[in-house]
């Protein structure tokens, strides 16, 4: 978290018309990867596995990631969360579109709108203009780093962590967890989405944080 709120201020606070447009898209990328991060952070801590010593320490820090990725309630997150655990890839599951569709942008709309509302989405329009008018921060700068990377991190986390492991496979599911791993070498998992492709392994041993999820899946191989 501490590599996001640098990396966004120094983003913020940046002359956009001293660089080169790739640049540009290069920090939108990066911001979109400490993002994802951000969230997948939060993730761990709704497991326990942030700092498992201290219940309160783990779920503060949960609970400031989540906040800071777009001002999510972490408590309403653990909820769902754990029905999905409970009850993958069912009607039962928050995160499931249904079992006789697998259209990637229903399902992404449904996914979406069961976790946003709207006083959260009023709360980020008025930080917004928060930001730009009291602490004049400018608004092409906070569309770019600010606005556009949680959404794009968005659907890297469904795409990777929700669409790909629990659509259901043409032979149907094989696994009571109803997931499935895609095992791309550990570089382009990380990159992908912090290690979530092995996402049966995931569901299988949901007390290993997501570092360990490739060697659980070496293990089982």
């Amino acid at each position: 978290m501490i590599v996001w709120a640098i990396s966004l201020t120094f983003l913020l606070h940046f002359n956009l018309g001293q660089v080169n447009f790739l640049w540009i898209l290069l920090g939108i990328v990066w911001q979109t990867f400490l993002y994802t991060g951000l969230f997948i952070t939060a993730h761990d801590a709704m497991h326990g596995l942030v700092f498992p010593r201290n219940p309160k320490i783990n779920n503060f820090i949960g609970s400031l990631c989540i906040l800071a990725y777009a001002l999510f309630n972490y408590k309403e997150l653990v909820k769902k969360h754990g029905l999905h655990h409970h009850n993958p890839a069912s009607k039962l599951d928050p995160d499931f579109h249904d079992e006789e569709s697998n259209n990637f942008f229903i399902w992404y709309f449904k996914f979406m709108t069961s976790y946003c509302n709207w006083k959260q989405l009023i709360s980020l329009m008025s930080l917004f203009y928060s930001l730009n008018y009291v602490f004049h921060i400018s608004a092409i700068n906070l569309m770019l780093f600010w606005v556009i990377p949680p959404l794009l991190s968005s659907l890297q986390l469904f795409y990777f962590g929700t669409f790909l492991p629990h659509r259901e496979p043409e032979g149907g599911y094989t696994n009571c967890h109803r997931a499935q791993t895609n095992p791309l070498p550990v570089f382009w998992s990380f990159i992908t989405c912090y290690h979530f492709c092995y996402h049966e392994e995931h569901h299988e041993y949901p007390h290993l944080p997501w570092w360990k999820l490739p060697e659980a899946y070496r293990r089982k191989k």
